[in-house]
Parts: C-alpha cells; structure tokens; sequence
C-alpha cells in the first residue's frame, strides 16, 4: 500500500503541490492513502481526488482575505524584504471582545467547503483507502488523525479547516466538548501514523530544508518574536517526527522515500504571496523530478 504524506508549512504548501504533481502525473504513483497536517490537510484531498490541476489553481492563489476572517497580521516590505508585524487594532478587537486568539480564520472554513465538494468527498470514499488529517487536541493534550471514512463531509471539511488552524493566530475551534488546534503542535510529518495504517512504501514532503541549520532573523516586536519562537518549536517537533519515522520504516521494513525543500523557502509561511507561490510550486515540481531522475540513475548502475 502506498502513501503520500505532506507536512505543515503554511504557504510552502505550494511547494508540497508541484513535488505531488511531478509524482502523480509523470511517475504514475497510484496513491492508496493520504496523510497531511496543517497546509498537508489542504492538499491531499484534491491529490487524493484527482484534481491536481484545480488544487494548483486554487493554491496558488490564495490571499490573505482567503484564510483571515479577522487577520492580526500587517504585511510590510523594507528593501525588498516581505515581514509581518501586528495589526494593533485588530488584536486590540479580539482582547475587548474577550478572545483568546489574536485572529479569526473563518474565511478559511467557507474556502475550504467552496474548493472541497461533495462529489469529490464521495469519490475518494469510493476509489481510496484513506486520506487522514491530523489536528491537535488542546483539552487532552494530545494528537488525534481523521479519517474521511469516519465522518460526514461537512464534518470532515472541519477538520481540516481545524487542522490548519495556528493557534494563537487563528481560530480556537471547540468540537464534540473538546478544544482543537493546528496538528502541527503535535505532529508536523504524520509518517509513523502512516505506516502503522498499513502503508509498505512511504512518499514524505517535509516543508524544510534537509540541513535546518541557518541564521534565523528574529522579530523586532514581541508580536513577530512570538511568531519565531513558534517556527522554532515547530522545526523540533518536526525533526522527532522525522527520526520517528526513519524508525518506523526500518523495524516495518516500509520503503521510505523524503522530500525535502532544497532551502530555506520563507522566513514567515504566514504570508500568501500569488508570485512567490507560483514559483514554489514550480521547483517542487523540478525538484522532485530531479530527484527521481538521479534516484533511477542509481538503480540502473547498482544493477
């Protein structure tokens, strides 16, 4: 069984879409399951669906009036140089409205049912194995994966709008008496959980580069400080999940294949850019080509 699992990242999503199309499209990969976190969720559905052409065009094109309902981000450019500070009046809003969270991600919720239909929710339960979401339970302190075979479609359209929630600059979502956030506070890279879903060969996106060793430039407000520190946690619990996996696949014997960023893509996967989008798909797409390319090569002269 074969199973296609792409990490968190934000905006570097765009990136996971072009290396999903080069393995579909011109490797033929017959995916039996799907697995994604946070901006992951985004995608696999529509890959799972078939819909690849769609998802890129929809992608790419997401804005940040796509994703905030209330957005607590400002975008400001110095010297050619995109960064993020805070929208003072908007969070200022959230704290008199008694909020916990600096921003709103409805937007999103509708964006998602708008993109994902019904009949595509339909297909995948007909011709697939899984496609699994994964989001962090808050109440229990715990991750928790959602399988599109165990719910309705206006259910598991919330989980993946919860599964991409980044929490505290989205929504806070409470279901079924628990509360929920973005599942890359407990599980950026959800290959383990493939594996012990039954997957034999395993194709990994992780939206990072291999060597994460780099000089990061913090923020120079509390507001975008805490944004880095945020990235940074997240960037250890993905090297975890990481060797959690390298670890599962050796004692299952599971054929694991990792495709990482070539660099350092963004300082802040918050920001959705058409332009810089566009092109990170387009070196997914190169790069997982590439990739192949050489790993046949190998093949080829060890035989």
């Amino acid at each position: 069984m074969k199973a296609l699992v792409i990490s968190g990242g934000g905006s570097k999503g765009a990136y996971a879409g072009g290396v999903a199309e080069y393995l579909i499209k011109e490797e033929g990969r017959n995916y039996d399951m799907f697995l994604g976190t946070s901006t992951g969720s985004l995608l696999v559905p529509h890959l799972a669906a078939g819909q690849i052409d769609k998802i890129h065009q929809v992608f790419t094109n997401v804005n940040q009036n796509d994703i905030f309902s209330i957005n607590p981000f400002v975008m400001r450019k110095k010297d050619d140089r995109e960064y993020v500070s805070i929208d003072f009046i908007n969070t200022l809003w959230q704290f008199i409205k008694m909020k916990r969270t600096f921003g709103e991600s409805k937007s999103l919720r509708r964006h998602i049912r708008k993109h994902f239909t019904y009949e595509e929710y339909n297909l995948i339960r007909a011709t697939k194995d899984d496609v699994v979401v994964t989001v962090a339970n808050l109440s229990k302190n715990g991750v928790e994966y959602k399988s599109i075979k165990d719910f309705s479609y206006d259910e598991f359209c919330d989980w993946i709008w919860i599964s991409c929630n980044y929490i505290p600059f989205m929504s806070l979502v409470k279901k079924n008496g628990f509360e929920y956030g973005d599942g890359g506070l407990g599980c950026v890279v959800p290959i383990r959980e493939a594996i012990l879903r039954g997957a034999t060969e395993v194709d990994a996106v992780i939206l990072e580069s291999e060597n994460m060793a780099y000089n990061k430039v913090l923020g120079k407000n509390p507001f975008s400080l805490m944004i880095n520190l945020f990235g940074h946690l997240l960037d250890q619990v993905e090297r975890s999940d990481i060797i959690i996996g390298k670890l599962a696949a050796k004692n299952r014997d599971v054929k694991l294949n990792l495709f990482y960023t070539p660099s350092k893509l963004t300082e802040n996967s918050l920001i959705f850019n058409k332009k810089l989008m566009t092109e990170w798909w387009q070196q997914g797409y190169y790069y997982a080509k590439k990739k192949c390319e050489e790993a046949s090569s190998n093949e080829l002269r060890v035989g």
